[in-house]
């Protein structure tokens, strides 16, 4: 009698090396591309490509950018394609879904308020999918193994900087004491010999490899710095605090306030295409959520100032986390793109706070 085997997993997905940084390029194009598209239009007065009948939406560009991303991949084996493929998908797909609202109103409505809300909910969701893959920690060992192969496919064509080195060696070794069968631990030595022979680069050319980086890593040092990071996030949370209550406090206010005052308030929400009146609830709705994340946004401001971090990261995780999922939908419908600025300061203010948060725990 034959033992029962164990069934073929003939879809087991193995997590691609490399993936988190590969999704945050097509996050930051997408957005870049979004924003940038929006402006140029607004600045040039919406032009069309093409003549008479003839019109070239950039959504064709965006499909276009999205064949050749999806064909590079399937073509090179070079792991610099995945990079390129990565900004390529992201700048198509932000072309394409520019155009939402075409597609979803009988009028090819290039304007329907609707779609900026559905542009930010897909970014949001494509967010919240970066946030699963870079929390994701369990790789089972043939998984492992199958990722390294793709750092040393650099090692056959030219030595690594040392510090990527140590990284694969110390890979290979956990790779082969964790290896499930002797023939996964045999080649997991194997690579490590491979890997030894190749060499590594000296330190002085390794550093040379990437001589733009460096300004970059002692600007980023300052910048993140404990002290410069607290102030930043005081002033942030502050000043995006005051914003938020800004539009509650002028409704609030509105009969005790000069005409004047409440003008210059309204100006600076401009960009406003759908009219408070129109959606009703949905505007009071929206009104009383940013009470409450103004409020706390300014809370957690003052338990920054007095130094208590776990209370002021925790009022401002929530704060933030509450604009950027839902208020800030409702205000991609009332404000459309006008608040790209920022939704993009909320997320920077985000992730200082979890920054602070790794510091004081």
């Amino acid at each position: 009698m034959h033992s029962k085997e164990k069934p073929r997993q003939f879809l087991r997905l193995s997590q691609r090396e490399a993936a988190e940084r590969h999704l945050f390029l097509t996050l930051l194009s997408f957005a870049a591309s979004i924003t940038l598209t929006r402006l140029f239009l607004s600045l040039t007065n919406y032009p069309q490509l093409g003549s008479g009948e003839l019109h070239l939406a950039h959504v064709l560009w965006g499909g276009l950018l999205l064949y050749v991303a999806a064909l590079l991949p399937l073509l090179f084996a070079n792991r610099g394609i995945f990079t390129l493929s990565a900004l390529l998908a992201g700048t198509g797909v932000g072309l394409f879904i520019d155009e939402v609202g075409k597609f979803i109103t009988q009028q090819n409505d290039y304007f329907f308020p609707v779609a900026a809300a559905i542009i930010y909910v897909v970014f949001l969701l494509t967010l919240l999918l970066f946030l699963h893959i870079r929390r994701r920690t369990h790789t089972q060992e043939r998984d492992g193994l199958a990722r390294i192969f793709e750092d040393l496919w650099e090692a056959l064509h030219h030595p690594s900087a040392p510090r990527e080195q140590a990284s694969l060696k110390t890979r290979l070794e956990n790779a082969k004491a964790a290896a499930p069968s002797p023939q996964h631990a045999g080649l997991a030595g194997v690579l490590a010999e491979f890997l030894e022979a190749q060499g590594a680069l000296p330190p002085d050319a390794a550093e040379q490899a990437q001589p733009a980086l460096q300004p970059a890593r002692r600007i980023a040092a300052r910048m993140f710095s404990q002290p410069c990071l607290r102030v930043s996030l005081i002033l942030g949370l502050t000043a995006i605090g005051l914003l938020t209550l800004k539009n509650p406090a002028s409704v609030l206010l509105a009969s005790w306030l000069p005409t004047k005052i409440i003008d210059l308030l309204a100006s600076l929400y401009a960009g406003r295409q759908v009219d408070a009146a129109s959606a009703p609830l949905w505007f009071a709705i929206r009104l009383g959520l940013e009470v409450v994340v103004g409020v706390l946004l300014l809370v957690s401001a003052g338990f920054l100032v007095a130094k208590r971090d776990r209370l002021a990261t925790s009022l401002g995780s929530v704060a933030l986390l509450l604009s950027l999922t839902t208020v800030n939908i409702l205000l991609f419908y009332f404000e459309q793109f006008s608040t790209i600025i920022t939704t993009s300061i909320q997320f920077l203010l985000l992730i200082g706070i979890n920054a602070v948060r790794r510091r004081s725990e």
